[in-house]
């Protein structure tokens, strides 16, 4: 029988210690004495968050397909576990054999958001491991960081051994063999990252030197490694039809923040909102086949008990085979009692005939994503979407008995004017106008429930807007009350509820997101400063965030409220993403001149994605 790492004592003192046992549903369980590479799969967050997360899923299946691989998880632990293991110098292990993570030969971390980064140094710190990379011995394990946020590593690229850029199915095996045959030849730590270097995809930082203008802006990006590259190129899987998908997920003892089947039905997104750094980074789209879709989703039902299946991509309408699909799962599984979600969906694109098939299994609210009140905003972030097809798109839910919408907005966004953020309030309430005016009163469920909740903007690395400067908190807060008075003005205020985030969380991600590697003495500061579960608003310690910059004499203004010039140098500048800095600085030229961009599939706007020689850029050979 296994033992657990913890003993009952100290879980019967803990919130929820299933979070803890491991023994879910579908782990995968391995005979150590048949494996060469132990990997432990980290997410810097909660148990109930980062097993909802489906890359997760997808590496673990993948890894422990090979033979000669094990892969393991480990989770942030709580703030009351956290306390109890630095009491009893208990050290973080993983949950499928409970052992120490400092026994393993890779610890490889998640980066989906740039608030979990002091939960990164509380995983090191727990496990034992050296936080800085350059103070690890042989002894170590390899750690290694993937992800969104791997997009600009510099910020935390001291603390880091190695980076995967890119999607995972690509090169992982060969980075895995790499090490097999380096400790087969009695190779060491430094001979290891050599061999990673010369990996597309891999990024060692210590494998290179930066140095800083006078005015605190990069000068030169250098190698100090034979080995290293001059660029990393972003890895992507182009048969995203036919690679590794979990077709037996791992299902928690506890609810999870997701609690479902999810099927990813495609990667990238058409659209080019300037904003969204997700919808640059993952280009080109690539759809996955219909008919594979349809197995998967037999298969996981049946393997995990799960009595929702939620369609996974950044734009779901645009998914070719969206109805088709759709309709199969609900003549399939309806009379199982399994709910569709359908996430991602795009008001102008909006099928009343799907939404009446879904609205048939379970209600519920539809949330739509206008991003900006007035069409002149929505055309500088190419949203691609006009007044008429968000009103038109409403009211077709009103018809299918929807009565509950809700709204998401930036404020912030470049060129913004009073004007564009009245017209928050104004779309909020010209939308509850079209339920009471086209809805007869006989035919209403109850009063209209308009939700409207506004995001600050952060401009983020490869996007169009990564020159933008973000605004201050100052002025982010007077947006915020000009718009509370707006919406207590419209016609229809007791029919909307307006909901808004917090300022200073936004600016510090501001600065994570596009900072440097000066950034990581601030992080490293901040934690040991208490700073733990950055996203978690009752855990947020601004304040000593605060007192961390001041204490290193940096200026967060200077990564957040600065227009670029064009001739700057990104700390990111290294990465190739494929899509092109060319094509990015034409859009951002193009935001200001409000001009919108056709969406992939109407016309090819040479943004460097065709490369990959694959998707959706050889549905059209059209040009623009």
């Amino acid at each position: 029988m296994r033992k657990l790492a913890l003993s009952d004592e100290i879980l019967l003192k803990v919130d929820k210690p299933a979070r803890y046992i491991g023994n879910e549903v579908n782990m995968s369980v391995k005979d150590l004495n048949k494996i060469d590479i132990r990997f432990c799969m980290c997410f810097p967050d909660v148990y109930e968050i980062g097993m909802s997360h489906l890359g997760i899923q997808i590496l673990y299946d993948m890894f422990n397909r090979r033979e000669d691989t094990y892969c393991e998880r480990v989770y942030s632990p709580w703030v009351d576990l956290d306390k109890i293991m630095r009491e009893k110098n208990i050290p973080l292990f993983a949950l499928e054999s409970q052992d120490p993570i400092k026994e393993f030969d890779f610890l490889g971390i998640t980066l989906q958001y740039e608030m979990c980064y002091t939960n990164i140094l509380q995983i090191l710190e727990l496990s034992q491991i050296p936080i800085y990379s350059k103070d690890r011995s042989e002894d170590d394990p390899i750690v290694l960081g993937g992800g969104p946020c791997t997009y600009n590593p510099e910020p935390i690229a001291d603390f880091f051994d190695l980076f995967y850029i890119g999607e995972g199915e690509t090169v992982y095996s060969e980075l895995l063999d790499a090490y097999k045959a380096n400790k087969k030849q009695g190779g060491n730590r430094l001979s290891f990252l050599e061999k990673a270097a010369g990996i597309e995809g891999i990024y060692v930082p210590a494998f290179y030197d930066v140095t800083y203008n006078e005015d605190g802006t990069v000068r030169s990006f250098t190698k100090n490694n034979n080995h290293a590259k001059d660029t990393i190129k972003k890895q992507i899987e182009m048969d995203v039809s036919n690679t590794y998908y979990p077709e037996r997920p791992l299902v928690p003892y506890i609810k999870a923040t997701q609690d479902r089947v999810v099927l990813e039905i495609q990667r990238g997104c058409i659209r080019g909102c300037r904003f969204c750094q997700a919808g640059m980074i993952y280009r080109p789209v690539r759809e996955r086949d219909v008919e594979i879709l349809k197995e998967y989703a037999r298969k996981m039902l049946k393997s995990t008990g799960h009595e929702e299946i939620s369609l996974s991509s950044l734009s779901s309408s645009d998914y070719s085979k969206l109805k088709e699909l759709t309709y199969f799962l609900i003549d399939e599984f309806r009379s199982k009692g399994v709910n569709i979600s359908l996430p991602s969906l795009r008001i102008d694109a909006f099928s009343l005939d799907v939404m009446s098939k879904v609205q048939d299994v379970k209600k519920s609210s539809l949330t739509f994503a206008p991003e900006a009140g007035s069409q002149r905003l929505r055309d500088v972030i190419n949203k691609g979407l006009t007044e008429e097809a968000i009103l038109g798109g409403a009211l077709e839910a009103f018809y299918a008995g929807w009565n509950r919408v809700k709204l998401y907005f930036m404020l912030g966004l470049p060129t913004e004017t009073e004007e564009d953020i009245e017209g928050i309030a104004i779309l909020s309430d010209k939308i509850a106008r079209e339920y009471y005016k086209n809805m007869p009163k006989e035919t209403r469920n109850g009063r209209v429930s308009i939700v409207s909740s506004t995001s600050f903007f952060v401009p983020k690395p490869f996007t169009p807007f990564q020159w933008a400067r973000m605004d201050s908190s100052e002025e982010f807060l007077e947006k915020q009350r000009f718009l509370n008075r707006k919406m207590k003005e419209q016609i229809n205020y007791k029919s909307i509820k307006y909901n808004w985030h917090e300022v200073e969380l936004t600016m510090l991600e501001g600065v994570l997101a596009r900072g440097d590697r000066k950034i990581s003495k601030i992080i490293y500061d901040a934690y040991k400063a208490g700073c733990l579960y950055d996203s978690w608003s009752e855990h947020f310690k601004y304040e000593e965030w605060i007192k961390a910059f001041e204490n290193n004499g940096i200026d967060p203004l200077f990564y957040t409220c600065r227009e670029r010039s064009e001739e700057e140098i990104f700390p990111w500048e290294y990465i190739d993403v494929g899509v092109t800095k060319e094509f990015l600085l034409r859009e951002y030229k193009r935001a200001k001149g409000e001009k919108v961009t056709p969406n992939c599939r109407q016309a090819c706007a040479n943004c460097g994605a065709k490369v990959f020689e694959g998707g959706v850029c050889y549905e059209s050979q059209n040009q623009i």
